[in-house]
């Protein structure tokens, strides 16, 4: 890990005015999400892994907090909890539609 280019990427993001912090933030988030063609069924998941967002929020549906979450899907971190939420906020059809598909395909002849 090169600390000292975190360390300096650290102070020129504490330098942004703030618009600029607020543009970087929606920006990370944005690209914490990924759709890739034969990927999850080419459906939104968390960067680089093979973790659906519809399963993360199936699950909290469910009940399941952060904690739980992340003791469960130990690669993922708080910033991909909420690039989750944030996604779901913005999505909300297209995740509940993949929910209730997948709930029916578990059904018996469903």
């Amino acid at each position: 890990m090169n600390t000292k280019l975190v360390e300096s990427l650290v102070q020129m993001i504490e330098a942004l005015p703030s618009e600029d912090y607020l543009l970087l933030q929606g920006q990370l988030t944005d690209r914490n999400i990924q759709k890739t063609v034969g990927v999850c069924g080419g459906y939104a998941r968390i960067r680089n892994t093979r973790i659906p967002v519809w399963t993360l929020v199936s699950l909290h549906n469910q009940g399941a907090d952060e904690a739980e979450l992340l003791r469960n899907f130990p690669s993922l971190t708080l910033f991909d909890l909420a690039a989750t939420r944030a996604y779901y906020a913005n999505h909300r059809a297209e995740i509940d539609r993949l929910i209730v598909s997948h709930d029916e395909e578990d059904l018996p002849n469903g």
